[in-house]
């Protein structure tokens, strides 16, 4: 996987009570967890592997408006502001840069697409356009790629995932919250119908709420609550090169790849066309919730039968407090790398840019994605149990929102002024 920055000693021994826990220390619960230690308030972030080691370290970085759902775009625009201010705010750099992104095509459909999300958006100030063949010469010099157009956000950037995780961790501890590693939690106490506390692998903690903030996990954890969240899983396989020369600071997506610079001088690679669809049970289960994307992203997903169908078949759906979770028997998850994937990657990269001649891979990994069925997450308190709080269901694209995701819940938890209008987020959609 994306090799880890060094990582802060996590708090060793649980405490017995706080005001706020939060299941997760990916990017969208540490940044929940910060958040709420700047306002002076109790909080304790339980994971059950390492900082960052799933999804939020394993990501591409990009900090993106362009294409997201028009409703998403405010929580967007507020990440780019809490990113810019992170350096001052935890005097560490999390690698953002506010470079732009690019994505670039030959289909005269798509750029209809880019056209109607660009309408649709108009009333948000981005400073996003079409652009046209010359332009992307000028933007990202030396390509052959034979460019019908494209669309170009110049205030989009880029951050470094694992860079970010580690600093946002290590803010966490120094403003008074606890981290806990190797810690899973394993279903929540309740006292008159509201939460009260979590039961843990090493014993319960009092409080007064909970952020949900597991990602790939938050379904199987709400399942055993009695608490609907419809999610799937998708496999994201990326490289990254060694140091060299590149055509650009602005991250680029194309119809069957994508790059970005890295601060260690090398790009972060994948095949943007494509993703794997490992098949499980819960395809099954909600399958048919699915089928309107499935049909406007034709071959987007490149469905298989493997282990993880076998793995979660056997995992326990149902649990009680005192027996071992799935969470403890998977600390981390660590899906295998579709060489095939990145090969295509490189290949139209290559054709596109030859500069990537001269790239070598360095490293490869893979992360597994939790989608919803729009695509968007679930940023809510659930009415069914009063002191809950969701942050989950990102579907691949919460690294570049997660300061603002976190953000928007710890508002939700504390009662505060929401730093966006929550309501394209709730659950009650599914």
């Amino acid at each position: 996987m994306e090799p880890l920055a060094i990582l802060p000693a996590s708090t060793p021994d649980i405490p017995a009570q706080t005001t706020v826990v939060v299941i997760g220390a990916g990017i969208v619960g540490l940044s929940a967890a910060l958040t709420l230690a700047e306002r002076g308030i109790p909080v304790t972030v339980l994971e059950k592997g390492r900082i960052g080691a799933e999804q939020s370290g394993r990501n591409l970085g990009w900090v993106r408006k362009t294409s997201r759902a028009p409703a998403d775009v405010p929580l967007a625009q507020a990440a780019d502001r809490l990113w810019a201010e992170m350096p001052a705010r935890i005097g560490a750099d999390c690698g953002y840069r506010q470079a732009g992104i690019l994505f670039v095509t030959r289909s005269q459909k798509q750029m209809g697409i880019y056209e109607d999300w660009l309408k649709a958006v108009a009333p948000l100030d981005l400073g996003a356009s079409l652009v046209s063949p010359k332009d992307i010469d000028r933007l990202v010099p030396g390509g052959k790629g034979d460019w019908l157009g494209g669309v170009h956000t110049p205030s989009d950037g880029r951050a470094e995932p694992s860079l970010a995780c580690a600093a946002l961790a290590r803010a966490v501890l120094a403003k008074g919250g606890q981290i806990v590693e190797n810690c899973a939690v394993r279903s929540l106490a309740t006292k008159a119908g509201k939460v009260a506390g979590v039961v843990t692998e090493r014993g319960e903690i009092a409080c007064e709420k909970v952020i949900l903030a597991a990602g790939l996990w938050s379904r199987r954890f709400l399942g055993n609550l009695g608490i609907f969240l419809p999610t799937l899983p998708l496999i994201c396989s990326v490289l990254r090169t060694a140091p060299m020369e590149g055509p650009c600071e602005t991250a680029v997506g194309g119809p069957d790849f994508s790059f970005r610079k890295r601060t260690d001088g090398g790009f972060t690679i994948t095949q943007r066309g494509r993703l794997d669809a490992p098949l499980t049970p819960d395809h099954l289960r909600l399958g048919l919730r699915y089928l309107p994307v499935l049909r406007a992203q034709k071959g987007a997903t490149q469905v298989g039968l493997g282990r993880h169908f076998l793995h979660e078949l056997l995992s326990a759906r149902r649990w009680k407090d005192d027996e071992i979770t799935p969470f403890e028997r998977c600390r981390i998850m660590d899906p295998d790398v579709n060489p095939g994937l990145n090969a295509e990657a490189m290949a139209a990269l290559r054709k596109a840019w030859p500069i990537f001649d001269q790239a070598r891979i360095a490293a490869t990994w893979a992360g597994m994605i939790d989608v919803t069925p729009d695509s968007d997450p679930v940023i809510d308190s659930v009415a069914a149990m009063p002191g809950l709080i969701l942050a989950t269901g990102f579907s691949g694209h919460g690294f570049g929102t997660g300061p603002a995701a976190g953000h928007l819940a710890a508002d939700l938890a504390t009662g505060a002024p929401p730093i966006v209008d929550p309501a394209p987020y709730r659950l009650a959609r599914f």
